[in-house]
């Protein structure tokens, strides 16, 4: 005669079979998570994306919630950007091919700090990325096209997450207008940047921007060089702005395809008003 299971053991196994599709439903039905997490990270201060554990989270994307109106507030910001390289007189006595590779490896970090100005804040919505195991069994009509547009739709989450904390970082600052312009100097003449053939001009047009941040921030803080310094520090946390995801979240919307470098150059080079 067969032993008969104990009530401990047969509790468990009907626990355990009760839902024999549960491993599958929630590998395939974990937006609600997602959402939960996306709310405790807005609004909860405490909660950040590494503290959810999920090695899914780099792979997370956004879109802005009000594209029409942010990507109006971004484009001004970028032409006031390249209205401030026009108007320096310095930049013209360089070749043009320092000219261009000056604006084309500057251009991000002078456009987050546009931003941070013009005190242009912006809300973000996430979109759903399906897991391929998804994608195989729920949409098995999909073209390999289009399974790549999908996957290549919104900006990451964590680079974005990165730009919105240095703005805060810059909002809490108290930035001046002349202090946001020396910052821009210092930005654009790097002379670290690979390529340069006027490498020690750009240096001295930064050192040059640097100086006169220095003396700016010494009158106005009592010779005090901490506010420099501390300046000098956030500029570093710039290095980490990824231009392909501004472009993706801030310019994809109304330019599509189109090579923004190019566009920059044409825009720079053109005899029209900017502003």
């Amino acid at each position: 005669m067969a032993s008969q299971a104990s009530p401990e053991t047969s509790g468990k196994c009907q626990r355990e079979t009760s839902h024999p599709q549960s491993i599958l439903y929630h590998m395939l039905n974990h937006e609600e998570q997602d959402e939960t997490r996306w709310h405790l990270q807005h609004y909860h201060p405490g909660y950040s994306i590494s503290s959810a554990g999920c090695p899914c989270e780099a792979t997370r994307k956004v879109v802005l919630r009000t594209p029409e109106l942010t990507c109006m507030r971004a484009s001004e910001v970028l032409l006031k950007t390249l209205t401030f390289i026009r108007n320096l007189p310095s930049f013209y006595h360089l070749p043009q091919e320092d000219q261009a590779c000056l604006v084309q490896r500057s251009w991000a970090p002078l456009f987050v700090l546009g931003l941070a100005q013009e005190w242009v804040n912006f809300e973000l919505k996430e979109i759903s990325v399906p897991s391929l195991l998804k994608k195989i069994l729920l949409s098995p009509s999909l073209t390999d096209n289009d399974k790549v547009e999908n996957s290549s739709r919104g900006a990451s989450l964590v680079e974005v997450q990165k730009m919105k904390n240095f703005l805060e970082k810059f909002w809490n600052s108290d930035i001046c207008a002349k202090e946001y312009a020396y910052l821009k100097g210092i930005i654009l003449f790097n002379p670290e940047l690979p390529g340069l053939r006027f490498r020690h001009y750009v240096q001295s047009l930064q050192q040059e921007a640097q100086r006169t941040l220095m003396e700016f921030s010494s009158m106005i803080y009592n010779r005090n060089l901490g506010r420099f310094a501390w300046l000098l520090g956030l500029l570093t946390s710039l290095k980490d702005v990824n231009a392909e995801t501004i472009e993706e979240l801030f310019f994809r919307p109304i330019l599509g395809e189109v090579n923004l470098n190019e566009l920059l150059l044409e825009t720079l080079y053109s005899k029209q008003d900017l502003l």
